[in-house]
């Protein structure tokens, strides 16, 4: 009761709550059973960790009403260490994973996905919707005599395509007219039932394998525990972990944004971390945050840690109790719940964007998405801040400037505005010429910020210049950082306790 507060649940919130965990985890069947096969284990390994990392991370996460379970990003990092090594090895990766994780959250380095920038941020969801999208195109394949797989076609394909479009119609209609019942809820069940009732022949739940199984059960990793396994397992653990928590912080700010709420990194972080220890010592294949089944769950309104709870319980009980009815559900009606989902994710008003942000914004998002769906989540992600830093960089370098006149000594001052650092070393050095300057030079830094150690070195070899030519150069204005790390030009600082600026360098040589 303290970790759900139930008692603070409205009849509404609680019914909401319930029926939206029911339709994410009929939603999260046949993703979990074809992403455990593309990582070449067992249906049940998938909907183990559906079960555990759901459970754990909505029951202690920093994010109410995000999904979390097996995952396509995580699966496909996984294959080649299964293939080559074999599913122990699987379970002892995740296991490290989840310390990894762990480490992440005590560190509390989770902070640090708020410097993702916006564009990055719209590349990811745009990316991931396209994702889900083409995955379900998987489940129009069927296995020839031969072994080999062939695209559905006659009244099979139409059968399918049929019952997809009643699923999207119902689940876009039906809210027009009751929202008693989830549309993506509903849907499912109609569909079923007349499938069912009208003994259609297309594919199921159970045509991509059995769900029916026992309780998970504890079991330590069969590996070696020595330094040869530590090198196979490490790297893949690393990997994961990462990808693991590109992906969940993503989906949290991305939940953050829809629901104006704001959860919390770190402790997401550790639940995570600690689901996938608990995972992989329990046969699972561990797991993430699921943007497509967060969506279902945040546009049913569904914003309490009873959602995913309940996700977890229904799943387990198809495992234990239910796996005859649930293998009975047609694959149509799924396929179709994701339409909609990568449908609602897509962000659609980033076409609008263009000719309203610069263009370097644009090529973010479209870099982000494309290598998101051709290559990996967290390389998109990581090319997608480096790019978004870069740029940033070049534009900032291109505001450095300087004012002159001629003071009351008749000295030739130099007003500098804009940021000193490495990208604007190039710009600053043009900015005066040595040899045509008068016999006394003042450079003002008041409205200027020195920033790394490269605008120091620049500052030193403007004043080499000088000196080579008997000129007197003075430097006003500049914070007491600069004045410990110059060196040639030390002797030219005039320091003035009232008005030298307060900024720290970020310099190395600063400890």
């Amino acid at each position: 009761m303290t970790l759900l507060n139930i008692e603070k649940y409205s009849p509404q919130e609680i019914k909401l709550n319930l029926l939206s965990g029911l339709t994410v985890a009929l939603a999260m069947v046949p993703e979990a059973i074809a992403f455990a096969l593309i990582a070449h284990v067992s249906p049940l390994t998938g909907l183990y960790a559906a079960v555990m990392v759901s459970f754990i991370t909505s029951a202690f996460g920093g994010r109410p009403g995000m999904i979390s379970g097996a995952t396509g990003a995580l699966a496909v990092v996984m294959v080649a260490l299964v293939v080559q090594h074999g599913v122990e090895y699987l379970f002892a990766t995740v296991v490290v994973m989840g310390l990894l994780q762990m480490l992440f959250a005590v560190a509390k380095l989770g902070k640090f996905i708020r410097m993702v920038p916006h564009p990055v941020m719209l590349g990811f969801v745009n990316g991931l919707a396209i994702v889900i999208f083409l995955a379900q195109f998987g489940h129009f394949k069927s296995v020839a005599a031969d072994g080999t797989s062939v695209w559905m076609a006659g009244s099979a394909l139409y059968t399918m395509l049929g019952l997809i479009a009643l699923t999207m119609t119902i689940i876009y209609l039906l809210p027009k007219l009751t929202k008693v019942i989830p549309s993506t809820l509903a849907a499912i069940m109609v569909v079923s039932f007349a499938v069912t009732f009208l003994n259609i022949d297309t594919k199921t739940v159970g045509d991509l394998g059995s769900i029916a199984g026992g309780l998970p059960n504890f079991h330590l990793p069969q590996v070696p525990f020595n330094f040869e396994t530590f090198k196979i397992v490490f790297p893949y653990a690393l990997i994961l972990a990462a990808v693991g928590l590109i992906e969940t912080l993503l989906t949290l700010n991305l939940i953050d944004d829809m629901t104006d709420t704001r959860g919390r990194p770190n402790r997401e972080s550790l639940a995570q971390g600690i689901a996938n220890v608990v995972t992989g010592l329990f046969g699972g294949m561990g797991g993430c945050a699921m943007i497509g089944q967060s969506m279902i769950n945040v546009n049913n309104g569904a914003l309490r840690r009873l959602s995913g709870i309940v996700t977890a319980v229904f799943l387990l009980s198809f495992i234990l109790f239910a796996s005859h009815w649930i293998e009975m559900i047609p694959l149509a009606a799924l396929i179709g719940v994701m339409f909609v989902v990568a449908e609602k994710t897509f962000e659609w008003g980033s076409f609008r964007l263009y000719g309203k942000v610069p263009k370097s914004d644009l090529l973010v998002i479209v870099l982000v998405a494309g290598v998101t769906v051709i290559a990996d989540l967290a390389i998109a992600v990581i090319m997608g801040v480096i790019f978004s830093a870069l740029v940033f960089a070049w534009e900032h370098a291109k505001q450095i400037s300087v004012k002159t006149r001629i003071n009351e000594q008749g000295w030739k001052v130099y007003e500098l505005q804009g940021t000193l650092f490495f990208a604007s070393i190039a710009a600053f050095q043009s900015l005066f010429s040595p040899a045509d300057d008068p016999q006394v030079i003042a450079i003002d830094f008041k409205n200027a910020k020195v920033a790394d150690h490269s605008a120091l070195a620049a500052i030193d070899s403007l004043a080499e210049r000088y000196q080579s030519l008997d000129k007197q150069l003075h430097l006003k204005h500049l914070s007491k950082d600069c004045l410990e790390l110059l060196d040639k030009a030390k002797g030219m600082i005039e320091v003035n306790v009232l008005e030298d600026p307060k900024y720290h360098i970020a310099d190395n040589q600063l400890g």
